[in-house]
């Protein structure tokens, strides 16, 4: 079971929980980039890759048994802070497409540039699947 942390008295934030805590398995979802599962970027728009990256991160959960419901925690890393800004209702559509109205803790940072020349959007995630595990 996972548990959303809001300190009393704080604004709730939104979009993203200032903190999540949960008990069971937990998932560390390297840093996935807005291309296919053949490693091909299909296109170079930031909310298309956004939602790309999101999917990559739904499949990686899916591997676990996990759905996006389990994600504790997500850093986005952007190459254009203004772009980001520019498509923040882009892309606050294609997140709830793909995970739905769960907002787990996040950051987000600008980045001079990530290791892919034509990823925009990089996101680590980590995940929490309630209960012990089944073999």
């Amino acid at each position: 079971m996972l548990r959303t942390l809001q300190p009393k008295g704080w604004k709730k934030p939104i979009g993203y929980a200032n903190g999540m805590a949960g008990r069971g398995e937990v998932i560390f979802i390297g840093g996935q980039v807005g291309w296919n599962g053949q490693c091909e970027f299909e296109t170079d728009d930031l909310v298309g890759q956004v939602e790309q990256t999101l999917k990559n991160i739904v499949a990686v959960l899916a591997e676990a048994g996990a759905g996006p419901e389990h994600l504790t925690s997500m850093t986005w890393y952007l190459t254009d802070k203004q772009d980001y800004l520019a498509n923040l209702k882009g892309i606050g559509q294609v997140y709830r497409e793909v995970i739905g109205r769960h907002f787990p803790a996040m950051a987000a940072v600008q980045v001079v540039a990530l290791i892919e020349d034509r990823a925009k959007v990089e996101i680590q995630a980590h995940a929490v699947l309630p209960g012990p595990r089944s073999s």
